[in-house]
């Protein structure tokens, strides 16, 4: 068991590192005054028209998913620039 002690360290600090700094601010925060015009729309140089909760149209989406699809190829593709005698076994592997 005594060489899954790192592991098991690493597995209780690791959410704590991550959770601690979304808490702090909680205690610290106050929530009686919420204006309403924090939950208006807002639109630059005319007034606010409908709701800011509003659905987004598919075309705002699909430049996104086009820089998303792109991005695991790339990162795949840097092995192969290697040159192959500089290759340990996990970059063949990677491969």
């Amino acid at each position: 068991m005594s060489e899954f002690a790192p592991i098991c360290i690493y597995l209780v600090i690791s959410p704590l590192v991550s959770l601690i700094p979304l808490g702090v601010p909680f205690p610290f925060a106050s929530n009686s005054s919420t204006y309403p015009e924090k939950l208006s729309a807002y639109e630059c140089g005319s007034d606010p028209s409908g709701d800011a909760r509003s659905r987004f149209d598919i075309r705002f989406y699909l430049v996104p998913i086009l820089f998303i699809i792109p991005d695991p190829e790339v990162t795949f593709s840097f092995p192969w620039a290697v040159p192959p005698n500089k290759i340990d076994l996990f970059g063949s592997w990677s491969m």
